[in-house]
């Protein structure tokens, strides 16, 4: 099968970034979101993204204009009858992505792959709510989307040879490093990185380290671009909660026990940089740490 449309679901920073290297790369994109105001959103985020892409050089003027005319965006489910490949990019939340893909049955081709960004949940019980489990997949882009190679292909228990292999091929041409997960709770990535950061909460919440101390500890000693609770505040606290939920369920062991402080954080809504404040409060400029 050859993929010329693929319809993306969620207009938010994962979906947005989605829709772009789709365009770039010359796929026609449709973007959907129940939300108005996410869309006309995504589309000032995505026209930002590329207007920096030609400031490199990387892509041309005429390039842009044709990347943006490929995208068109609805709030309707109804609209992907023409997608060939669809990617669920909605909030890691199983319930909401099971309910997506039960609406989803009566308006996509029977020949259309469909697939879900999701960074931790079980790609075999997310295709058990769709018509055709064999034509289901998992396709993890890492954020954000435009800058970072790496994608992980996951297949479930059903998926078939022919759904495996077109969207390896539909990766590669996007120029990105696909690689195979096996269907285990969050996959490869964030199996490693996400008890990562939920240990580095731990050291905050035993009163090992400052937040300062605790990244630049890692930055410099570990050669981290990034430290630990500065990144759980650029991914978002309550998805790094939820991975470690996912863990912690799915393989019943306490060392994937969510951190109390991490989940008071996510209580208090201090989600990281989405909300101006998590380990640092983003409010005054240079972010400052929070404890």
């Amino acid at each position: 099968m050859t993929v010329h449309t693929v319809g993306i679901i969620g207009a938010g920073q994962m979906g947005s970034g989605i829709a772009q290297v789709f365009a770039v790369t010359g796929f026609d994109v449709v973007l959907m979101d129940q939300h108005a105001q996410k869309l006309t959103e995504a589309l000032a985020y995505i026209e930002t993204n590329v207007d920096r892409q030609v400031a490199r050089g990387k892509i041309t003027s005429d390039a842009k204009t044709a990347a943006l005319s490929r995208i068109r965006t609805t709030q309707k489910i109804e609209e992907f009858g023409s997608s060939d490949l669809v990617i669920e990019a909605a909030t890691e939340q199983e319930a909401l992505k099971l309910t997506i893909f039960e609406s989803l049955k009566p308006h996509v081709r029977r020949d259309a792959i469909l697939t879900s960004n999701t960074s931790s949940i079980s790609i075999t019980r997310l295709a058990g709510r769709t018509a055709h489990p064999e034509r289901f997949m998992g396709l993890h882009f890492m954020n954000p989307v435009p800058v970072m190679q790496l994608v992980e292909l996951i297949r479930g228990i059903a998926t078939s040879d022919d759904t495996f292999h077109t969207v390896l091929s539909v990766v590669e041409r996007l120029g990105k490093t696909p690689v195979s997960a096996a269907d285990f709770p969050a996959f490869i990535v964030n199996r490693v990185l996400i008890p990562m950061i939920n240990e580095a909460v731990y050291v905050l919440y035993e009163g090992v380290g400052s937040v300062r101390d605790i990244d630049l500890s890692m930055k410099l000693g570990a050669n981290h671009p990034m430290g630990p609770l500065e990144l759980a505040d650029f991914i978002g606290l309550d998805t790094c909660l939820s991975i470690m939920g996912v863990l912690n369920d799915g393989f019943a062991d306490p060392k994937y026990r969510p951190c109390p402080l991490l989940i008071k954080y996510v209580e208090a809504g201090w989600l990281g940089r989405k909300t101006g404040r998590g380990f640092y409060d983003y409010g005054a400029g240079e972010p400052i740490p929070t404890r």
